[in-house]
């Protein structure tokens, strides 16, 4: 169906190949997942595919590619779109229609269906991926889960024999992201269409078939396979590339992984030869870095007077329908908490009450002791960072350096501290090399980190990010994790809004949980996560950590997730 031999790109006005050197043979009815740090190539290799190269992003190419046994420079884009086509990481970037039904009815308006037959097959779509109740809705106030079952509604209605997600799991909760994950396999079985998978989210992907894993770096493919035929390897994490966490769990404790087993998804895999080597590993002592906030007898902060505060806050829309209902907590100084939960459980309603975008109906917020409920926006803005979900709800200049430095700029900041900023700031965020770049020439995980950046400029107490690491691949995830880290050691504080359990495991001291607008958990990482009831409620997902435990018959799922992570950290430091 499609086929690389010997291709090589070269953007325009760029003096290196993105693409060296590209082989690679997709069949039809194949299910692909193609995996690589940013700046590997893979969303160029994308573009390629859905014809956006050559026809929006000039370049030169070397070598043949062939889709469908076609030269993509014999066809048109619009012929290429009716054999691939596109459900784009940034959704609301990929509607057309005012309602859900005139959305999936586009590619049908656009030829020339006749009406009857246009609302029959637009039904039909709609009511595959289970949105037919939503066909009045906005697209726009859909949550992500929905928007994304409508995007594959609409790409369905073009009967394209090739279906590309370009990171389909970045805005989901992990619920929403296995339903996801789930939905697209009942198209595959259903429609034996070809399914290529582009996903920082490896462990989420692999937990249902797929028949090859397509590895790259640097413009290049460096390993491609079956899913146990690299796990069972280290081509995957020498990569910059994050294992499932049971693997690297399996890893960790010395077993030896048969790439002629079942290695994934978890349940199939029999674990009877590792037991032993788990029992042994879970059982070695390892001593926690345990921070100077941190009680040695209980594992919590120390008790310090709270930094933000909310008492029986309480938030509405229309006034009738209370979408915030009495959440109360504290954070301290220099802690680091994660705020989990369902799409749609109030996390975001929750940053705008505290940041002032929206006032409580009832309920009081403090900041260090007084009240913020009459501050204005920009005072809050001095104090509290907010860093959106959505990039592009944030940005304002053209440049990057622009961008990063314009709250700088407003505060009459001179320029050239101003640039020394700007400066160490794109080394810290991974984008000095891209430091004379227009932002439209990024990709979606690389405009967070603009926005992260121009956040972090301005210096304030508390920060809120909004899922800061959807998009990001492992390596860049890691080396900004590791940084807001220190940043915490010397006092600042951070609020992550997440669907990253690992994050949340890795990088907090405590989660609350958010379900329905109330909190219904506040408690240390691993016992909350580990907890069946709370992950039911919030539609988060038991990590595969903990699942393996219980299937090892371990003493305790809670114990051993912490183990994994000290001993993570243990590596880490080594490397």
């Amino acid at each position: 169906m499609i086929r690389f031999q010997d291709f090589s790109f070269q953007y325009k006005n760029v003096t290196e190949p993105t693409l060296k050197n590209i082989t690679l043979d997709i069949h039809p009815g194949e299910k692909i997942l193609i995996a690589g740090p940013s700046g590997s190539g893979k969303s160029t290799l994308a573009h390629c595919i859905n014809g956006l190269i050559p026809f929006t992003y000039e370049g030169k190419f070397t070598g043949t590619f062939t889709i469908d046994g076609k030269s993509t420079t014999e066809q048109s884009i619009h012929e290429i779109s009716k054999t691939v086509g596109t459900i784009l990481q940034d959704q609301d970037g990929q509607f057309i229609g005012l309602s859900v039904g005139e959305d999936v009815a586009f590619g049908f308006e656009n030829d020339g269906v006749p009406q009857a037959a246009m609302i029959e097959a637009v039904r039909r779509a709609l009511d595959t991926v289970d949105m037919l109740d939503w066909i009045e809705q906005s697209p726009h106030d859909l949550s992500g889960g929905q928007k994304q079952r409508v995007s594959l509604a609409g790409i369905l209605s073009t009967q394209a024999n090739v279906l590309l997600f370009d990171e389909p799991l970045a805005n989901l909760d992990p619920a929403s992201g296995r339903k996801a994950m789930q939905l697209i396999e009942e198209i595959h079985r259903q429609t034996n269409k070809t399914i290529i998978i582009i996903e920082h989210r490896i462990e989420d992907v692999l937990e249902q078939p797929i028949d090859k894993i397509v590895v790259m770096d640097g413009g290049e493919i460096r390993a491609a396979g079956k899913p146990n035929d690299l796990l069972a390897t280290d081509a995957l994490r020498s990569h910059g590339l994050r294992e499932p966490l049971y693997i690297e769990a399996l890893k960790y404790a010395g077993c030896k992984l048969d790439p002629s087993a079942a290695l994934t998804p978890l349940p199939k895999l029999d674990l009877a030869p590792h037991r032993a080597a788990l029992l042994e590993w879970y059982g070695e002592p390892i001593r926690p870095n345990r921070t100077a906030s941190t009680d040695p007898a209980t594992g919590q902060a120390d008790a310090k007077p709270a930094l933000l505060s909310l008492t029986d806050v309480r938030a509405s829309y229309d006034g009738t329908h209370e979408i915030i209902q009495g959440v109360s907590f504290d954070m301290q100084e220099g802690e680091v908490v994660a705020l989990l939960g369902n799409n749609g459980a109030g996390k975001s309603t929750l940053s705008h009450l505290v940041t002032g975008i929206m006032r409580p109906t009832a309920g009081e917020i403090k900041f260090a002791g007084e009240s913020m409920n009459d501050w204005s926006v920009r005072r809050r803005g001095e104090r509290i960072g907010y860093v959106m979900q959505n990039p592009n709800q944030m940005i304002t200049q053209h440049m990057i350096k622009d961008e990063i430095g314009i709250g700088l700029k407003v505060r009459g900041v001179a320029q050239d501290r101003i640039d020394a900023k700007v400066e160490e700031l794109l080394k810290i965020c991974g984008l000095y090399r891209y430091r004379n770049w227009p932002i439209s020439a990024l990709s979606y995980g690389q405009k967070k980190r603009v926005t992260i950046a121009s956040i972090l400029a301005m210096e304030p107490k508390l920060i809120i990010l909004d899922e800061p690491t959807a998009g990001q691949d492992f390596k860049h995830y890691t080396e900004f994790m590791d940084f807001i880290a220190s940043l915490s050691a010397n006092g600042l504080s951070f609020l992550f809004i997440t669907h990253d359990m690992h994050l949340a495991l890795e990088y907090t001291e405590r989660a609350i949980v958010l379900s329905g607008g109330q909190v219904i958990a506040d408690d240390r990482v691993a016992d909350v996560l580990t907890d069946r009831g709370v992950i039911e409620r919030a539609n988060l997902k038991e990590m595969s950590l903990s699942r393996l435990a219980e299937a090892a018959g371990l003493p305790s799922s809670s114990r051993f997730v912490e183990h994994f992570i000290m001993h993570e950290k243990k590596v880490k430091q080594h490397e």
